[in-house]
């Protein structure tokens, strides 16, 4: 017989995985419920359409792709931006302003699978629509930071680079680069750290060489790293654009320095996220021993809501991958043993007593506690052993001799004593124990 194998780049999560997983999306799940976000979802499977409106035709080649039974030309989705758009534009006249929404759903890339990244993947995501000003960028790279911090994080783990194109098309505008050709710089920049001059190449047969001193302004700009540098360079230039956004720039990090952030967010105008739908502030987290991919990334796209068919809507918003995140916590010692076990074992004779327990047992499951017990009839040894390697805090015994007092005898199984409670006293007993910890 075959022996099916789960296909490549895609991932089983047996139960300890899942109980992993588990653990990431619901302290994301937290965070942005204490931040005021509302969480949605939406179907894993939209018209290609979507995505080609976004991202062009080019983007077919990283998707799941197929045309369905209907003849609907149809992909599973890449990630989770425009279909929050399409949902939003739907209702945004609806719509209480600013729109704080919030995921955490699967993906699909056909990409070529690398460490931290896979074919299928989670993402935490978050939103806000509705609002223009920084305070929208304000209010997410603070529960970005939280979101990793939740777990422990510090900033001697994660750090925050934040750009923003707009200051990058302002200032090329300001050295006499049209829009089109300040794209095409901006198209280098992205790949500038990898790549370093050879990413200008496709610049420079589109366009034609840039000469050395305008490449040497364009670098010097990539190197500034602070605000004081970003100041300075720009104050001699007379932009009334520059001026504005500097004030934007002020207002965000005096913002997150009020908050105690200040020392998670660095200037860093070498990230300007390639991708040509955002429209001003662009951000990523990384770890700082800069050993994985980013841990998250998102900023400002305006105009997408609107490309996508519904009204012109101010957003932005962020992703954070959960593969790279949890490779970060393994390595930092974060990822906590998750104890799956039950809080109470039920050791149970003969028949009778097995009738007598089952009450007790689905009364306090229907009051939360996770309890377990022999399938079968199994002798009190064997029994014991089982609960004891279940990790259960506590073992009710219901012998022959308990079942006639009417009692059940239960045992503390870490500091092995045990007593006798009357039989309609085992749940308040059980609580009891368990409220104190």
């Amino acid at each position: 017989m075959p022996t099916f194998q789960t296909l490549p780049g895609f991932r089983e999560f047996y139960p300890e995985d899942l109980a992993r997983r588990n653990f990431l999306f619901r302290l994301w799940r937290q965070t942005a419920n204490t931040f005021g976000f509302a969480e949605y979802d939406a179907p894993v499977l939209e018209p290609l359409d979507l995505y080609r409106a976004k991202s062009g035709d080019e983007i077919e080649a990283q998707l799941f792709s197929f045309t369905d039974k209907g003849g609907r030309a149809v992909a599973l989705r890449p990630e989770m931006t425009p279909t929050v758009c399409r949902l939003v534009g739907a209702k945004a006249s609806a719509l209480k302003r600013p729109i704080k929404w919030f995921s955490i759903a699967e993906f699909y890339r056909y990409e070529r699978m690398q460490k931290g990244r896979g074919r299928c993947f989670f993402q935490f995501n978050a939103d806000i629509f509705g609002e223009p000003g920084p305070e929208a960028e304000i209010e997410l790279v603070a529960l970005l930071v939280q979101c990793l911090c939740a777990f422990g994080l510090t900033h001697e783990d994660f750090f925050v680079r934040l750009s923003d194109r707009n200051l990058w098309f302002y200032y090329l505008e300001a050295l006499g680069l049209d829009p089109e050709r300040a794209r095409g710089i901006l198209g280098a920049i992205d790949k500038y750290e990898k790549l370093g001059d050879e990413a200008f190449k496709g610049y420079s047969e589109r366009f034609g060489a840039l000469t050395p001193e305008l490449k040497a302004r364009i670098l010097s700009f990539l190197e500034i790293k602070s605000m004081t540098a970003l100041e300075t360079r720009l104050t001699d230039i007379g932009s009334e654009k520059l001026a504005a956004r500097l004030a934007d720039w002020k207002h965000l990090l005096d913002a997150l320095e009020a908050m105690g952030l200040s020392r998670f967010v660095e200037v860093d105008l070498g990230v300007v996220r390639g991708l040509a739908y955002y429209t001003g502030f662009v951000f990523e987290a990384f770890d700082r021993k800069g050993e994985l991919r980013a841990l998250a990334g998102g900023g400002r796209y305006d105009d997408l809501v609107e490309k996508l068919g519904g009204p012109a809507l101010p957003a932005v918003g962020f992703a954070i991958g959960d593969m790279t995140f949890a490779l970060l916590l393994e390595q930092r010692g974060l990822m906590p043993a998750i104890a799956q076990g039950p809080d109470v074992y039920a050791v149970i004779g003969g028949a009778a007593e097995r009738r007598a327990a089952f009450a007790d047992i689905h009364a306090l499951r229907a009051a939360g506690f996770r309890v377990e017990y022999p399938l079968k009839e199994v002798a009190f040894g064997k029994q014991f052993k089982a609960g004891a390697e279940s990790g259960a805090k506590l073992a009710l015994i219901y012998g022959g001799d308990e079942l006639a007092k009417g009692v059940v005898k239960i045992r503390d199984l870490g500091q092995r004593n045990e007593f006798e409670v009357p039989r309609d006293q085992v749940l308040a007993t059980v609580r009891d124990f368990f409220s104190r910890g």
